[in-house]
């Protein structure tokens, strides 16, 4: 029983950190999918040079890891003359892996929207514009929504890695107490609970929401 003995001291700690890391998750998000969805417009642009710019964008930020990422970011940008917090930086840099990643699950919706709805759409002399804004981008979101789903519970538990910028989110709380008691199993047993309490339940709920979509389709 003395495994969890602690665990009730420890729970008010590590829940600090949950939320920490739920702040930075959701900030990467909210920054992350705009962009990934510029860039997945983006890719599909008539200019070679934009088309070209972007995937190149993509292609760097899929390929750099998000700790890479993260480093460059918190210690980088104090070098260029412009200081982030530790949470700040973490958001902005794993939204930038979230844009490179999501533009691709966006650019698979939008192409997913059939191409008759399109057609029809030019035939009633719809510009461009409009049939992006009213046919294609509603639908290719709705498509995209379960694989997005999915990312997003990827990109809470990626938020770990902001440990290494002394950011007090969870494995960071619980890497804190660790060291100070030197009972790292049953802290990190307890951390481990603490993030499966979120994206097990994430999981059943995007596999709801895609069974539901995939019936409506």
């Amino acid at each position: 029983m003395s495994f969890f003995n602690d665990w009730g001291s420890w729970l008010p700690t590590l829940l600090t950190g949950l939320w920490a890391s739920a702040r930075v998750a959701g900030l990467s998000l909210l920054l992350g999918l705009p962009a990934g969805l510029l860039l997945a417009l983006g890719s599909g642009a008539k200019s070679l040079s934009v088309r070209w710019t972007v995937i190149g964008l993509v292609e760097l930020g899929r390929g750099m890891p998000a700790l890479v990422m993260l480093q460059i970011v918190y210690f980088g940008l104090p070098n260029a003359g412009l200081t982030l917090s530790a949470l700040l930086s973490s958001a902005f840099a794993f939204a930038l892996t979230t844009a490179a990643y999501t533009s691709e699950i966006l650019r698979g919706g939008l192409q997913a929207v059939p191409a008759g709805e399109v057609e029809a759409a030019e035939a009633l002399g719809l510009a461009r514009r409009d049939t992006l804004r009213f046919i294609v981008i509603p639908q290719g979101i709705r498509i995209a929504i379960p694989p997005l789903m999915g990312f997003a519970i990827l990109i809470f538990q990626v938020t770990s890695l902001a440990y290494t910028i002394a950011l007090p989110e969870l494995t960071s709380q619980a890497y804190s107490i660790g060291s100070s008691s030197f009972r790292y199993t049953s802290v990190f047993t307890l951390a481990a609970l603490l993030y499966l309490a979120v994206t097990i339940p994430t999981s059943f709920l995007t596999e709801r929401i895609e069974i539901r979509l995939a019936r409506h389709l």
